[in-house]
């Protein structure tokens, strides 16, 4: 029996719908999800495994023009999802037009592996609207083959899945069959905690925001952790702990309880806060937070 195997890259604006769609196909929440743009800020797999297949899906940063380094090293997540990709997943939102960057969409349509353009959301819409964007994106990419969905309501996710497993190349696996993903358990301790950063402040507050794990111990039945949020001022400190403590604690209970449907253990969560001054913009710092390489 032959086997199949290779890397399916989801590229996209921001807030298009890319890590429901993969959280969808995968199965596992692996991406955090919120209305805000930029909640992905790294390049994580989720991998799909069967006998004779094994899929690896790229959630990747949105596509934006970059202000600091933290963006241009999210950027680059973006251009290694093209130079790996054996299938290419181009994701659009129903009302969506182009590409935040019009260099990738570029990429996109010379690229040399199978394209295919995901018109996402479409439980917002209507008949004639969707009809209508798959002609214009058709026009738009000729070599590109266009499905409708909605990652949200799960709609038409399997036929999707399905051609992907026709157009993947024969390859043996790249990882263990048993292994869901590349990334380890603190790295979702992190985006677990970010997540609720970003659904409960406003403004610049979540995007200058970084966690990092200084302790994970597990046992049987107990996981202890301690997290440390990174903020760049002083101000932002306040703000994250609250009064008396308050929205800290909120972030921390909220961050625990879906910790503890992820490991499928009691978590016992730690938080504290500390100022690393400009460390978006810091090239040392963004190399310890994963980053650069």
């Amino acid at each position: 029996m032959t086997h199949k195997a290779g890397y399916v890259n989801i590229i996209g604006n921001p807030n298009v719908g890319k890590s429901t769609f993969m959280n969808a196909i995968v199965g596992e929440r692996l991406s955090i999800i919120t209305s805000k743009a930029q909640t992905t800020r790294h390049r994580i797999l989720g991998i799909v495994n069967g006998d004779d297949f094994q899929i690896l899906f790229s959630d990747t940063p949105g596509i934006i023009k970059p202000a600091y380094q933290l963006q241009e090293s999210m950027m680059d997540f973006v251009k290694s999802a093209f130079e790996d990709a054996d299938i290419l997943l181009y994701m659009v939102e129903i009302n969506e037009m182009a590409l935040k960057d019009a260099r990738y969409f570029e990429k996109f349509k010379n690229a040399t592996v199978p394209v295919l353009i995901l018109i996402n959301k479409i439980d917002t819409s209507n008949q004639e609207a969707v009809e209508s964007k798959i002609v214009y994106w058709k026009e738009q990419v000729p070599k590109a083959e266009i499905h409708a969905i909605s990652a949200l309501e799960n709609f038409n996710i399997q036929s999707v899945f399905t051609r992907i497993l026709e157009l993947l190349p024969e390859s043996p696996p790249y990882y263990p069959k048993d292994q869901l993903t590349d990334k380890p358990e603190r790295f979702f301790v992190n985006e677990t905690i970010r997540e609720k950063i970003l659904q409960h402040y406003k403004k610049e507050i979540p995007y200058s925001v970084e966690i990092e794990t200084e302790e994970f111990f597990e046992d049987d039945t107990l996981i202890k952790i301690r997290s440390i949020i990174m903020v760049e001022r002083d101000s932002q400190k306040g703000i994250i702990i609250g009064h008396k403590g308050d929205a800290l604690k909120r972030v921390g209970t909220e961050a625990r309880k879906d910790l503890e449907k992820f490991f499928d253990k009691k978590i016992f969560l730690e938080l504290y806060v500390k100022v690393n001054k400009d460390w978006r913009n810091n090239q040392r710092q963004l190399r310890r937070f994963g980053y650069l390489d």
